[in-house]
């Protein structure tokens, strides 16, 4: 527990933080590099390139100093912190090399302002929030490696099958080398792949969403190749152009708080942009395996139809269903966005409604949604990078 003097101490510090939050995380990272370049083997270089991982932390960072005397109200998204941190192999020391660059890079920013007694409350206030994520995620590489074919942390796969699905998106079929048989996973969740490119100095870690049910013999993904002049897609444009049958890479045990509800009987309403139509595969699927009369609509956008994925695979399914619509829009072809129009004609009221896909797509589909009356309880959604924040500007519709 920490003391009222402390907290006092933390909450007086959240104007600042709003103000300087990125600032501050911008040179924690650099500090933190320099010092040890070995976790760049960890951490998502596009996403540190791009600014996203120091917005998330500054976020992250901003919230807890405003929540710092409720820190219950914080933890939705410190479990969905501590999957992605699950997924990508962080450990317990891990936790002192962070709190030490993190204090320092608020000194370093913030200069005088940064008495002592505003570092000493907040590395207490470190080490609480610190052991929170420790023991969440302790516990959840404990069910990781105790459940049925699972494992702790990475293990080597082969690529056993790779499948082209539209011009821009492949699918990746991997099974373990070891034989054994695959853990059953949630429809919606997601794999760190970890590999190294020749000539790189530092390994890739990417998360992609698994793009079928569970129930095989091999996890697929499903991976969007982008532009090879993009330093940022480097990853994709390897899987794409150089990754083989036999192949081996490393992957991480299914994680993620996303997923289907497969306990409820409730209507689903699956909306998804671009590549964000991987999570919502496993998801249609996992329905049309296991509660095939459950109501579902699957409502997709797409630039055109040469770039979306999995179109006769839905067409096929949404025909065996007994209660299934499938509808998609093609952008560049004349067929306009997913709006407010759009929702409010196939969006059944009261149905669950699960979204995923770029920021902007998620930003002008949840806050149609929300204008057409869903509550936010109904409504879930994943990022494909470091979670920014999402506000619901019904102006914009």
């Amino acid at each position: 527990m920490l003391s009222q003097e402390t907290i006092d101490i933390v909450k007086s510090t959240v104007p600042v933080l709003e103000q300087h939050g990125k600032t501050i995380t911008t040179v924690f990272y650099k500090n933190m590099f320099a010092a040890h370049p070995e976790l760049l083997n960890i951490f998502n270089h596009a996403n540190q390139s791009k600014g996203r991982q120091q917005t998330a932390l500054a976020n992250t960072v901003y919230a807890a100093a405003a929540h710092i005397d409720n820190l219950g109200a914080i933890i939705p998204a410190v479990v969905q912190i501590a999957h992605k941190h699950r997924s990508l192999g962080i450990q317990k020391e891990h936790y002192p090399i962070v709190g030490y660059h993190l204090l320092g890079a608020i000194k370093e920013v913030l200069g005088d302002a940064a008495t002592p007694e505003i570092i000493a409350a907040w590395g207490e206030a470190y080490q609480v929030i610190a052991d929170a994520f420790i023991g969440i995620e302790n516990e959840m590489y404990d069910n990781a490696e105790e459940a049925e074919g699972g494992w702790r942390t990475f293990k080597e796969f082969e690529l056993v099958k790779k499948v082209p699905e539209s011009e821009v998106i492949t699918s990746f079929y991997f099974k373990p080398v070891d034989g054994q048989k695959l853990p059953t996973y949630k429809p919606g969740q997601y794999i760190t792949v970890r590999f190294q490119i020749p000539g790189d100095e530092f390994t890739i870690n990417r998360q992609y969403s698994l793009s079928q049910a569970t129930g095989n013999d091999t996890l697929r993904i499903s991976v969007k190749r982008e532009d090879e002049c993009n330093p940022n897609g480097k990853a994709s444009v390897y899987l794409h152009r150089s990754l083989n049958i036999g192949d081996k890479i490393e992957i991480s045990a299914p994680a993620g708080d996303f997923y289907l509800d497969t306990e409820s009987t409730t209507p689903v309403t699956l909306i998804s942009g671009g590549v964000g139509i991987t999570p919502m595969m496993a998801m249609y699927q996992t329905i049309a395996k296991t509660t095939p009369e459950r109501p579902v609509t699957f409502l997709h956008s797409a630039r055109t139809r040469g770039h979306q994925a999995f179109h006769k695979e839905l067409q096929a399914m949404t025909e065996s269903l007994q209660n299934a619509k499938y509808e998609v829009l093609y952008s560049e072809e004349g067929d306009g966005f997913i709006n407010r129009e759009f929702l409010a004609k196939h969006v059944s009221e009261g149905s669950d409604i699960y979204v995923c896909g770029p920021t902007p797509f998620m930003q002008a589909v949840i806050s149609g949604l929300v204008a057409n009356g869903a509550t936010e309880d109904k409504i879930h959604f994943e990022f494909f990078e470091p979670a920014e924040e999402l506000q619901w500007d019904l102006a914009t519709n």
